[in-house]
């Protein structure tokens, strides 16, 4: 049976180890060497979120987080493999190889008092900019985000506590917000991000109180800095849920703020080809993931931006008269720039994203040397899976053109060759014409 205990700010269930399926041989080696080293320098320490989530879940955890009332310098003496990151809050990173260890000193309450101090510092928003506000166990749990994340395993008796009544919401497949919804979103927006997520990885419906002020308060997403959006945005979409996310996006208004491009140019059928490009995408990445298949972000936002970078490439050979080629690159640079201020896709990504773009025009030129120089570029084969994406849904001679590189690239050299004299042949007789 469970037993209750009463804490001083918290009551816990404590869930002994014959009623619970976390066992220690599921455990990171490396995470156990931490909670036992911080339990014999006397020191409370557990595991705690995503990875108890996923162990209840029978699924294999990402990563394994620990908590514990030592303080981030407390723990750097401990352990010579440390290291202190972050400004928001001080977090410990111990470092096993690859592998690392996150360890975080338990989160406390906040006051008027430090409210805007050095420790804890929120924006006129109510979003929290610095939170080194340190507490108990209890009132940790009550700054988790959701309650099935509020779930604490401890070593030295096996048993799980739970604040929050997380279990019961994990079992009856419920993401449920701890605290008032309003201000957790305020404090952090990107927890509206977390909500979906989780709801479309977990196959999880959300509790209502917690999917209400959603639409609302999404636009508060502006406030988030552009390289934590980056990193968001590929937990959204190349996680094996990419699609599901994305119509979850879409129906809480949380899309819009993170690709206005894309969104201006959505239909209310959804039967546009960008709708139609960006389901197929999304559906081929989770297809990929599945079946261990690598995944590139630089592809999954290059056809993204297709079409909203054609649409700009024709309002600026409107408005300026310049030539489509240098309309082309112009609204490259435009589209780039703009969604770059929102989302920091890094340079590396962007510039195999512009190959990709660039090759759609030149694979439209197949004479003489350029289908042999086109098929030789790096990007070629990304190129082409683009090419063929938008001729399944454009038609027309799109088809035409993607069948001939379907065939020219697995061909030998000598009907390679055979395939450009004919295509020559073919556009004189047209000129001729």
């Amino acid at each position: 049976m469970f037993r209750h205990e009463e804490q001083p700010q918290a009551r816990y269930v404590s869930i002994p180890r014959n009623e619970h399926n976390i066992s220690r041989k599921d455990i990171s080696e490396n995470a156990l060497k931490v909670l036992y080293r911080l339990n014999k320098q006397g020191y409370e320490a557990y595991l705690v979120g995503g990875c108890i989530r996923d162990l209840l879940l029978g699924k294999k955890p990402k990563d394994f987080d620990i908590t514990t009332n030592a303080t981030p310098e407390q723990i750097q003496k401990i352990f010579r493999n440390c290291r202190l990151v972050g400004r928001r809050f001080r977090l410990a990173h111990i470092m096993f190889g690859k592998e690392i260890i996150e360890v975080a000193t338990f989160r406390g309450e906040h006051d008027d008092q430090n409210a805007q101090t050095n420790i804890c510092k929120r924006s006129q928003s109510g979003m929290l900019l610095r939170d080194n506000v340190y507490g108990t166990i209890e009132q940790d749990a009550m700054r988790r985000d959701f309650t099935m994340n509020a779930l604490y395993y401890d070593v030295k008796d096996f048993t799980l506590r739970d604040y929050c009544h997380g279990l019961q919401d994990l079992k009856n497949g419920i993401i449920r917000l701890i605290g008032d919804p309003q201000t957790r979103y305020r404090e952090d927006p990107v927890r509206m991000l977390r909500t979906v997520r989780f709801a479309a990885k977990l196959n999880m419906n959300i509790e209502p109180s917690t999917a209400q002020p959603i639409k609302a308060l999404a636009p508060l997403l502006k406030n988030i800095p552009s390289a934590r959006l980056f990193d968001e945005s590929l937990k959204l979409l190349q996680t094996g849920y990419g699609f599901k996310t994305y119509s979850l996006l879409r129906e809480y208004h949380l899309f819009e703020q993170l690709f206005p491009i894309i969104e201006r140019l959505f239909t209310q059928n959804h039967n546009s080809n960008l709708d139609k490009i960006i389901e197929q995408v999304l559906k081929n990445t989770d297809y990929r993931i599945s079946n261990n298949q690598r995944v590139n972000p630089a592809f999954l936002f290059a056809v993204f931006f297709w079409y909203p970078i054609m649409e700009q490439t024709q309002l600026t050979c409107v408005e300026s008269g310049l030539q489509f080629h240098d309309s082309f690159s112009m609204a490259i640079n435009d589209v780039l720039s703009e969604q770059c201020r929102i989302i920091a896709i890094p340079r590396r990504l962007t510039s195999i994203m512009g190959d990709i773009w660039r090759l759609q025009l030149r694979m439209k030129k197949r004479e003489g040397k350029r289908a042999f120089a086109i098929l030789e570029h790096p990007k070629f084969r990304a190129a082409y899976d683009l090419l063929e994406m938008r001729a399944s849904i454009e038609k027309g001679e799109l088809l035409d053109l993607a069948k001939w590189w379907d065939e020219f690239q697995y061909a030998p050299v000598e009907k390679r060759i055979a395939m450009v004299k004919q295509l020559s042949k073919t556009n004189r007789r047209k000129v001729k014409r």
